[in-house]
């Protein structure tokens, strides 16, 4: 039996199920996803809007083929260039037309039947939100590292319910879909979008299968740009913590005028200091340092803001349903 839900602020979705899917360098396994899913008879229907995020690759002609010859609804959107995964994912959301909206890779890590026990349990639960949590991931062991480091730093700068895992492959309903896709920023977290919005929350465990072809988009360079979109974008913490260690480093220095001024007042022959007089300074100035470049973390985010850089440029959208091309 269906949940029923309340009545909508905003258009009434029109189907059951939307999964969006980011599509990067993608061509051997999207087209393998896409069949998976096709297969899925989920309550109230199925739709899947793939994003094609400036694929290097042959994704866009995999994509298009796939419309062509669909046998669910198929939504495909090219952007201009690459802009990033949670990019991509805002631009999925803002074509999804499902009262509950999946997203997940294109890697088939995944596993594809895992999407029903998801779906099931977020609207049976009158859940917001449903994260997936992995017993054994399929990463590599940097990557693992990372991602538990990126979870420890979320559990510190998000308002998030202590240990949730913070997982790509999660299920959100239309109310959260709605107000997320109203962020227009040019550096999205989808997450700290999520925090902002609703608390009602839960995840369940799924399978993390190996990967089947190529490797991680995600390089180090990736995941230290969504750190500070983490730390930067949706958090004061970072910069309530430079103010921490400048009032630190003041205390420190009260104390270090008192003993100097004592030592001054008490000793016979005053020492050269030379090694504690450049220990402070070089202590002082890496603590400046610091506090100036998240100052400027902060500054350069807002004034790219401001001068309107975009969130993702759209070029194309093709539908399954009599194929027509929406001019961008």
């Amino acid at each position: 039996m269906d949940v029923a839900l309340p009545d909508f602020p905003y258009p009434e979705p029109s189907i059951g199920l939307s999964i969006v899917v980011p599509v990067y360098r993608g061509e051997s396994t999207v087209g393998r996803l896409v069949e998976a899913l096709a297969a899925l008879r989920p309550a109230g229907g199925l739709e899947i809007v793939l994003v094609n995020d400036g694929s290097p690759d042959n994704s866009a002609t995999v994509c298009r083929d796939l419309v062509g010859r669909a046998d669910v609804p198929i939504v495909y959107i090219e952007h201009a260039r690459n802009y990033g995964e949670h990019n991509a994912v805002m631009t999925g959301l803002r074509h999804a037309a499902g009262r509950y909206v999946i997203t997940m890779d294109d890697d088939l890590q995944n596993p594809p039947e895992e999407v029903l026990r998801l779906y099931d349990h977020a609207r049976f639960g009158g859940w917001d939100v449903v994260y997936t949590r992995y017993a054994v991931k399929r990463h590599a062991g940097w990557r693992n590292l990372g991602s538990r480091f990126a979870n420890r730093i979320a559990d510190l700068l998000l308002d998030k319910p202590r240990g949730l895992y913070l997982s790509s492959f999660r299920c959100m309903s239309a109310f959260v879909v709605h107000a997320v896709a109203g962020y227009r920023g040019p550096y999205p977290y989808i997450d700290g979008l999520i925090m902002q919005v609703t608390q009602r929350i839960d995840s369940i465990e799924v399978r993390h299968l190996p990967r089947l072809a190529g490797r991680s988009n995600y390089t180090l360079r990736r995941l230290v740009r969504l750190w500070l979109n983490l730390a930067t974008s949706f958090s004061l913490v970072p910069l309530r913590l430079a103010v921490l260690a400048g009032a630190g480093m003041a205390v420190l220095g009260a104390v270090g005028a008192c003993a100097t001024i004592l030592e001054a007042l008490t000793a016979r022959h005053m020492p050269s200091g030379w090694a504690s007089t450049m220990t402070v300074i070089l202590l002082l100035a890496g603590v400046q340092s610091m506090i100036l470049g998240i100052l400027g973390e902060y500054v350069g985010r807002t004034f790219l803001s401001a001068n309107g850089k975009p969130q993702g440029v759209v070029r194309l959208v093709e539908r399954s349903i009599a194929l027509q091309k929406e001019p961008v």
